[in-house]
């Protein structure tokens, strides 16, 4: 999502007047109702910040988050990269950032280019992934902006500009293969103009008089933060900045892309077709343990750029459990399980199916059975584990209810993920990334009844369906060029696009380019 206004000198200047200190390097996980953490108590410092280190000592980018300290968006390699910067050598950002100063002031851009090849499919419906080779690049370009104007308080203001839908325009696939792209509304383009991506407060309230040293980066400015706490976020904001965050596999800057890959696909978490939403989280910390909660809107239509205000007609809540500690090979890991609950305006599969029967659609139609009050709910099990100091396996697990319609983020209704993920000092190159992913999706038995009499969703629909799992395949090696360019590889191999055996399989090659302000 970059476009020509990505190249306006104007940002670099306002990513300019962050220098002068050193720079806490800065990855975002694109990243529901909240969190709740049950940590398990670390041997050796429990009250150590992670996933950073001080920046002496050597980087441990598989150091899952440990919730005594704000769950920072920065993933592995960006400890390497923070580490990198403190020591002065091998910057990984065109600008240093300070780590005294009240405000934050940084960015990035990231260009995606995909093909993929002419690919079998005995048929195609509206919603497929077409089938001709075809390529398409996206842009996204962010501008992070922060002030603290206490010690306790602190505000956010990020303004984006995105343009690419991907190919096929993101649809046909429940594993999309670019979290970048920028999906359609009803078949119409969103517009391409800058708009504020994530608008918040940050208000720390002290529990204790112990504290300990805290991540700086696009969302947290304080240096230190009390081992007991409560934080409250307000406003503007994504989800999965906060909630299913995982180390190695949330990534779309530097680490996979596929949607099922970052987050779980199952998660519907609410947010409009940009990715966002309004709401307000709580969190609160107490050394090893730790508890979110979060209220935040829905969108109006399913996939809509728009959010009911109305919280008794529609509303998202979500819980989230996370234990860590040394417990397998005196190696690091990392235990989340999420819970989620979802209403809204939404429409039933088995009421779609019936009035087609019943002959009062030509097909069976999702939108003519939407009801006040219809709800979706699900659960996730996510987790990431250390197997020596520079190699990590991760995975999720995920079910749905898969009633009524999926309204946020893609039709999925069971995954599977299993992963592994290296960091370049293995090999003299600290910068460096690598990872490998597997997914299986799949959806409910009213779902595939709905695709398979040629149904739609907001996005699948092939016209018919020979249901079989999507299994994806992802393998990316990110390297860093110079200071804050990085330039990636990334192959997807997809077996039944949108749970269809009769198309498919399709390959997906991706080049990234990304740069760091």
């Amino acid at each position: 999502m970059m476009g020509k206004r990505i190249t306006r000198i104007s940002l670099l200047c306002l990513a300019a007047l962050a220098c002068g200190g050193t720079y806490p390097a800065f990855v975002f996980s694109q990243s529901p109702l909240g969190c709740f953490l049950l940590p398990f108590p670390a041997s050796g410092s429990a009250e150590q910040q992670a996933p950073s280190s001080p920046p002496a000592q050597t980087p441990a980018p598989y150091a899952p988050q440990n919730p005594s300290n704000p769950p920072t968006t920065q993933q592995p390699g960006a400890q390497a990269q923070s580490d990198s910067d403190s020591a002065g050598a091998d910057p990984v950002t065109l600008f240093p950032h300070s780590e005294s100063t009240r405000y934050w002031i940084s960015g990035q851009a990231n260009v995606v280019f995909q093909w993929h090849p002419t690919f079998p499919a005995k048929y195609s419906g509206p919603n497929s992934l077409s089938a001709p080779a075809q390529s398409a690049t996206t842009h996204i370009l962010t501008l992070y902006t922060g002030y603290q104007l206490t010690h306790t308080t602190e505000v956010f203001a990020d303004m984006e500009y995105a343009s690419g839908g991907g190919i096929g325009t993101a649809f046909g696939l429940a594993g999309y293969s670019n979290l970048d792209s920028v999906r359609t509304v009803q078949g119409a383009a969103l517009s391409e103009a800058p708009y504020l991506a994530r608008f918040l407060l940050r208000q720390i309230i002290p529990l204790s008089d112990k504290r300990v040293a805290a991540d700086r980066d696009e969302l947290h400015l304080a240096r230190s933060v009390p081992v007991r706490r409560l934080e409250i976020r307000f406003g503007k904001f994504d989800l999965a900045d906060f909630l299913d965050v995982n180390t190695w596999g949330s990534d779309s800057h530097f680490q996979f892309l596929n949607w099922t890959v970052d987050n779980s696909g199952t998660w519907d978490y609410a947010a409009n077709t940009r990715g966002y939403t309004d709401g307000a989280l709580l969190e609160y910390y107490d050394h090893w343990f730790a508890a979110r909660f979060a209220e935040v809107l829905e969108p109006k239509i399913a996939n809509g750029i728009n959010l009911d205000a109305d919280l008794a007609r529609a509303r998202a809540s979500n819980l989230e459990l996370e234990a860590h500690g040394n417990l397998i090979a005196h190696r690091r890991g990392t235990v989340r399980l999420l819970s989620y609950l979802n209403v809204a305006e939404m429409g039933n599969y088995e009421a779609a199916i019936q009035a087609y029967l019943d002959g009062l659609t030509p097909t069976p139609d999702i939108i003519a059975t939407r009801r006040q009050g219809r709800h979706k709910y699900g659960f996730g099990l996510n987790f990431e584990q250390e197997i020596t100091s520079h190699l990590g396996l991760f995975g999720r697990l995920g079910w749905s209810d898969g009633r009524n319609e999926s309204w946020a983020y893609t039709e999925d209704d069971r995954t599977l993920e299993l992963g592994a993920y290296a960091d370049g000092a293995w090999w003299r190159r600290r910068n460096d990334r690598t990872g490998i992913a597997f997914v299986a999706n799949g959806i409910s038995a009213a779902h595939q009844e709905y695709l398979a009499m040629g149904g739609l969703g907001f996005l699948l629909g092939d016209g018919a369906l020979t249901y079989g799992p999507e299994k994806i395949f992802e393998g990316f090696y990110t390297a860093h060029l110079w200071r804050g360019f990085f330039a990636a590889f990334d192959l997807q191999h997809i077996n039944n696009p949108g749970y269809n055996q009769a198309r498919g399989p399709v390959t997906v090659t991706t080049l990234r380019f990304h740069t760091e302000f």
